[in-house]
């Protein structure tokens, strides 16, 4: 049996029959699981189908409240890994502390610590605003890491030619090491961003009316579970699958060989 079946390079296409044979066993499975799922239960998806609005509702909003977190924490990220590297001690040690402290705690510790204490005690109870600040604050710690170890990526050979050259340390971030560091970064990255996403389900637990609240609403309601949560899990999928693939087609467009 010619074994280039079964073995071949790690970043090479798969054969067209494997494609071909990935797709027809996908949809046998799908239609399967449709017809399963769809069996005796036309009466609950069509009260589940009553609430629609309720879904559409929660749905945009958690794609408000990730986009949002999404842009701030990644600015807040990346000034984290820059005073995490920086050479006043002070700015470092806090950047390492805010960092420590909120990858060391669970994400829905904070959420009800700053909702339930901080937020009450300063009146503040806007909550799309309050889970845009805590996913904010959640994933930048990660994210920092992240881009800190982009950046120290990048050879110290290539750091020594950019200040051989002139360059400016501002410079030498925008020429030299964002643009390699940023290649680097792209998998953590968009996993990072995908977690994000997923983690805003926890936002309900403070009343938030996000995506996985209107599911909870609508099982509560119709008394019809898996109708209520199968939309959920397709509603999640379809955010976190662009992000995925829109990572591999930057993986492949900032390629090249080192």
């Amino acid at each position: 049996m010619n074994a280039s079946l079964f073995f071949d390079r790690p970043n090479a296409p798969a054969p067209r029959w494997v494609r071909v044979l990935t797709v027809v066993l996908l949809a046998a499975l799908l239609a399967g699981g449709c017809s399963w799922l769809l069996a005796g239960s036309i009466s609950n998806w069509r009260a589940v189908w009553s609430y629609h609005e309720v879904f559409w509702q929660g749905w945009l909003l958690t794609i408000r409240i990730s986009l949002e977190a999404l842009a701030l924490s990644s600015v807040f990220g990346l000034l984290l890994a820059l005073a995490r590297r920086s050479t006043f001690l002070l700015l470092r040690s806090l950047a390492m502390l805010y960092i420590e402290l909120l990858r060391g705690s669970p994400l829905l510790v904070q959420i009800l610590f700053f909702w339930y204490v901080v937020a009450a005690k300063i009146d503040f109870d806007n909550l799309p605003a309050a889970g845009v600040l805590i996913l904010s604050g959640f994933s930048a710690a990660y994210l920092a890491e992240i881009f800190r170890s982009g950046i120290e990526s990048v050879g110290s050979s290539q750091l020594e030619s950019a200040r051989a050259i002139g360059l400016s340390r501002v410079q030498t971030y925008r020429f030299v090491i964002f643009p390699q560091a940023f290649r680097n970064v792209l998998p953590p990255l968009a996993g990072q961003f995908a977690s994000l996403i997923k983690d805003s389900s926890l936002l309900s637990v403070i009343g938030l009316s996000e995506f996985t609240h209107s599911a909870q609403q609508v099982n509560s309601s119709t008394y019809s579970t898996l109708e209520s949560y199968l939309p959920l899990g397709f509603g999640y999928l379809l955010l976190t699958l662009p992000i995925i693939a829109l990572s591999r087609l930057l993986e492949r467009r900032f390629h090249y060989e080192t």
